[in-house]
């Protein structure tokens, strides 16, 4: 991936049991996860708690300056998925890419040791001629409500793999692009783009970061996010505006960029979502305008959400009072511990389109994964064609809708009847509001539990679509850093956007 970038696919690839027989079959796992520390948490997204069972040796908070092991460690959300069938063995040919091209490293081969004439290509296993590992078949039958229909997807380049053609007119056949002497395969941006026009009601997004379209942004416009991911959700709302439908974005980002808002690379990519979020609702109140729809505003149709945690270390369970003195005595110079909060760090990369298509893996929504010829990335998009609008002649209620409504459940703390329809006004009227109350709890030098652990982003936005960080909130509570961020001249702009 060169050396400003970095080999981001995160995938595990092995072989298991099928239902029937002796025969092993292709699964993988595949999404946003890290093989690491400080991954692992539970949908409570504990602060304190269980710090020395749970997440024993297992927590990391890297945006505060002190550092101890009672906490508050930093939770983390995020997606990932099991994908078994044919998609699997996409997967697998991506692994085998890779691999052909890393071991023409002289730095990779010195790592293995193989007879004189010997290529290290053959240590890959020819599932073909293995009689034990199956070839790709459904894994479900056709006729089966519970089937998918799976897609992989990636955004790499032919500096880090083996096995692009080289002939034009084959990579006009196989949608991959040239550009300076590499072909590139962008396929993760195509597919989101195809999913946002494709929809019809609403789409809902979770992602690590939210930058593109730069293009489009008030100022900075030779930024290099060229991405279509933002100014494309924009320009669907725009015309659902113009059609007088209802339409709804929902996107969930975390707090700030993992790490300190106060440092200059983190404040240059809050800076470039701020654009990103000021073109975007631009789009939205400018059609507004022009269509004649007095009472509307552009938070009827598009929102930004952060997610926040706040947990009476007092009352933990697990460590003893003794303990929780500790913590006191230990951080109370802290400002997370002594209002007893921290946000849940979103590391999500994932997009569900009218609660029946899925679409998550390693992809960032910023240029460095969408680009293809930056960061590496692999993901998938998925449905089931017994679940779709069209088959079930209204809204589907498979497993897509399932999923959602299991995330919403999480966030928001509760269920309710109108998260059957997303886009409806009544749904993001309501959203909005549990998420604008968590904020003012959040926020409260009193300590008040959270329902569930959705937070407004702290932004306002006028009826003309004009954002401003939130009145008495322009800076990140507990750490220093401004919410607008501010553009540098330190890090390449390749690095942050």
């Amino acid at each position: 991936s060169g050396a400003l970038y970095s080999h981001h696919q995160k995938c595990v690839i092995l072989d298991t049991k099928e239902h029937h027989g002796d025969k092993r079959k292709i699964t993988v796992f595949l999404g946003g996860l890290d093989l690491c520390n400080g991954r692992y948490d539970t949908p409570q997204h504990r602060l304190y708690r269980d710090m020395d069972t749970v997440f024993a040796d297992d927590y990391s908070n890297p945006s505060l300056k002190q550092k101890g092991e009672n906490g508050p460690r930093q939770p983390w959300h995020d997606l990932h998925c099991r994908i078994e069938g044919p998609a699997a063995y996409d997967v697998l040919t991506n692994f085998e890419q890779r691999w052909r091209k890393s071991i023409t490293s002289s730095k990779i081969r010195k790592l293995f040791k193989r007879p004189k004439g010997s290529y290290l290509e053959d240590a890959l296993i020819e599932i073909g001629k293995d009689d034990l590992i199956t070839s790709p078949s459904t894994a479900v039958p056709h006729d089966r409500p519970e089937q998918w229909h799976v897609q992989i997807f990636r955004s790499i380049d032919s500096g880090s793999l083996k096995g692009f053609p080289m002939d034009v007119h084959a990579i006009e056949e196989q949608n991959l692009v040239c550009a300076n002497k590499l072909v590139i395969d962008r396929s993760i941006q195509m597919a989101y783009v195809q999913a946002i026009r494709s929809a019809q009601h609403f789409i809902y997004i979770e992602n690590q970061y939210f930058i593109g379209s730069s293009f489009a942004w008030p100022s900075y416009k030779d930024s290099g996010a060229d991405n279509l991911i933002p100014i494309e959700l924009a320009l669907k709302i725009a015309s659902k505006i113009r059609s007088k439908e209802r339409f709804a974005v929902y996107i969930v980002i975390p707090m700030w960029p993992e790490g300190r808002p106060d440092k200059a690379p983190i404040r240059d990519i809050l800076y470039w979502q701020r654009l990103t979020m000021q073109m975007m609702y631009k789009i939205v109140g400018e059609e507004i305008k022009s269509t004649g729809l007095d009472n509307a505003h552009p938070t009827d149709y598009l929102n930004f959400y952060c997610l926040g945690n706040r947990e009476d270390y007092c009352q933990t369970s697990s460590i003893g009072h003794e303990a929780n003195l500790n913590i006191y005595n230990c951080f109370q110079d802290s400002a997370s511990s002594e209002f007893r909060r921290f946000m849940v760090y979103v590391h999500s990369k994932g997009m569900i389109v009218d609660d029946a298509y899925v679409l998550l893996g390693s992809a960032n929504i910023n240029e460095r994964s969408m680009a293809g010829s930056r960061d590496t990335e692999i993901a998938m998009g998925a449905y089931q064609p017994h679940h779709t609008w069209p088959k079930k002649k209204g809204h589907p209620h498979g497993q897509v809708y399932g999923y959602r409504n299991s995330l919403w459940a999480e966030h928001i703390g509760r269920t309710e009847d109108c998260f059957n329809d997303p886009e409806s006004l009544e749904c993001v009227k309501f959203v909005n509001a549990v998420a604008e109350d968590n904020w003012k709890r959040y926020m409260d030098d009193q300590f008040i539990p959270l329902q569930g652990h959705i937070l407004k982003y702290p932004v306002e936005v006028d009826v003309d679509g004009n954002v401003k960080s939130l009145a008495g909130y322009e800076k990140f509570p507990d750490v220093d850093g401004e919410v607008a961020g501010r553009p540098g001249h330190i890090f390449p702009r390749e690095l942050t956007t």
